[in-house]
């Protein structure tokens, strides 16, 4: 076996990130463990290790994932990105018509044979990043021109978050700001980026208008729903009311761990509203520490989109990073309330399965990106000593 020492050596790109990948593993295991309980006894008979086990077995396949991911040079994902968003389109359009539903949302496919389930929103996601940090790069010289630079830009995000929204609105939200902050980013022009927010919303308003007239008005109700409870305080959802008292428990240190009670009455709270577990049991200060490193996690990234000297890697690193931190925030603004409730995880943290994985190769391409600057940065270091 490996030493630790070799571990490290064999073991590139930026160590903070990695030291934050592997303290929220750890932080999201003590989460799952807790808020798996009531889970535990429903389905494995009390067996409370089991979800733990599962969950722990998923990272370490996760991480194993992202190590591979990083070794590879980022700029092959560029030649990727095409497949995939060719891939990615008619899974979406087959997801949504017969995808797997749950609560009214079809956002799940399962693959045959290894029974294998996968939200293919997570693919096209993955996908789309991929793809605009690639024309974005390659349409410099004449991304200021609207034919030839902004049109092949801002086609691939519309088709992939209209075929989303209806599902998965708050992913599609997610995913829009991600491109358009790319396309700012990439000195696109403004009046373009907003023709882009203008036709984002006209969209928008006809998903809604044809799905009040088709099977997915169920998916408009919801919608209403969630902002007349986030408007309306005295009338919040069971689960924000649940969420509340668990933050109201923790109080500065919390609980201690384990010691949750909410978790027997809150909705999955190993999933959407973990934040508000983990408050309960470790108070602000462990509120706090979840931000910093996610906080921390961006820092680095965008130090990696600075230094990098190709800019295919720097849209990859800001473009990815981005889209992670930017849900986490959002995870956490629904479980305090800032935010209405919008039904993404919280990702590295919140118990899940393919999702890790399709998260866990982000971060591997963020990597891929810095272990290429790292060795950049010692060729200069070579020339000029």
């Amino acid at each position: 076996m490996l030493s630790i020492n070799q571990l490290l050596t064999k073991t590139k790109g930026d160590r903070v990130i990695w030291i934050t990948v592997i303290l929220l593993t750890l932080i999201s295991s003590l989460a799952v463990y807790s808020s798996t309980g009531s889970l535990a006894f429903k389905y494995q008979g009390g067996n409370t290790e089991y979800y733990l086990l599962k969950h722990l077995s998923i990272f370490l396949v996760g991480i194993g994932i992202m190590y591979l991911a990083h070794l590879v040079n980022y700029k092959y994902y560029s030649r990727v990105a095409q497949l995939l968003l060719i891939i990615s389109i008619p899974l979406l359009a087959f997801t949504l018509f017969f995808g797997v539903d749950i609560n009214n949302a079809k956002r799940w496919l399962t693959i045959p044979i290894i029974n294998l389930s996968f939200q293919t929103s997570d693919l096209a996601k993955l996908a789309l990043i991929m793809y605009m940090a690639r024309v974005l790069s390659k349409k410099q010289e004449t991304i200021k021109d609207f034919k030839t630079g902004f049109l092949p830009a801002v086609i691939p995000p519309l088709i992939i978050c209209v075929l989303i929204a209806p599902s998965n609105l708050s992913t599609a939200s997610i995913l829009f700001a991600t491109c358009i902050l790319l396309m700012f980013i990439g000195r696109v022009k403004l009046k373009y980026i907003f023709s882009m927010i203008g036709a984002g919303i006209l969209a928008l308003a006809l998903i809604i208008i044809i799905a009040l007239f088709t099977p997915f008005h169920a998916r408009v109700l919801t919608w209403q729903s969630r902002i007349d409870n986030f408007m309306n305080d005295d009338k919040g959802s069971y689960q924000v009311q649940q969420a509340k008292i668990a933050i109201a428990n923790g109080g500065i240190i919390g609980s201690g761990p384990g010691n949750s009670k909410q978790r027997n009455f809150l909705p999955t709270p190993y999933a959407d509203f973990i934040y508000a577990i983990i408050i309960e049991e470790y108070g602000l200060v462990g509120a706090f520490i979840i931000v910093a490193l996610y906080l921390l996690f961006l820092q680095r990234c965008i130090k990696i989109f600075i230094k990098s000297p190709g800019a295919f890697g720097a849209f990859l690193a800001i473009g990815l990073s981005f889209a992670l931190v930017f849900q986490a925030l959002i995870n956490m603004a629904v479980a305090v309330n800032l935010l209405p409730v919008t039904g993404v995880t919280l990702p590295l943290i919140s118990m899940g399965g393919t999702s890790i994985w399709f998260t866990s190769i982000s971060i591997g391409i963020i990597l891929s990106v810095s272990r290429y600057v790292e060795q950049e940065d010692q060729k200069q270091h070579v020339q000029t000593a």
